[in-house]
């Protein structure tokens, strides 16, 4: 396969009768502005001959929530793979129910250079901020290459 490889892990719940997932809005001064499509399920890269999918996913789910994932059954959502040419993503998810306090979320952070060509570096965090929304909501503010997952999570829940 080529591009980068990905792992992620969706939280999800059941209330009222409805399922909610746990996700986050991207971080950083280009997503502060921008809600639809700006939100994603706790994921990040790794290299494949390095750790497994399951692993980073765990690993990721925690650098990007400063929270480990809670105890579950993790329910494999398979492979999607999103984008084009060198910016192709092979993204592999695993559903937990589990509740989890979205005030409790201590985001990871990363730098880069702000303003651009600026030769300055600023800190932002990796999510900044973690909310739970039906599936319906959470589908309007997934990027298009996360959104089979909340399919794929209502067929295994039917």
């Amino acid at each position: 396969m080529v591009g980068k490889f990905s792992a992620g892990i969706l939280l999800f719940r059941r209330s009222s009768g409805d399922v909610e997932v746990l996700i986050g809005h991207m971080g950083g001064p280009f997503w502060a502005h921008k809600d639809a499509g700006a939100w994603s399920i706790p994921k990040g890269e790794y290299e494949p001959e390095d750790e497994s999918p399951e692993d980073a996913a765990a690993r990721e789910f925690t650098e990007e929530l400063g929270l480990p994932v809670p105890e579950g059954e993790r329910v494999p959502l398979g492979e999607v793979r999103y984008g084009s040419g060198k910016s192709t993503k092979n993204l592999t998810v695993w559903a937990v129910e589990a509740d989890l306090d979205p005030a409790e979320v201590v985001p990871g952070t990363f730098d880069m250079e702000w303003p651009p060509k600026s030769g300055r570096t600023a800190t932002f965090p990796e999510i900044d901020r973690a909310a739970w929304f039906d599936l319906r909501t959470a589908h309007e503010k997934l990027g298009n290459g996360q959104r089979p997952y909340l399919d794929r999570l209502a067929q295994h829940l039917s």
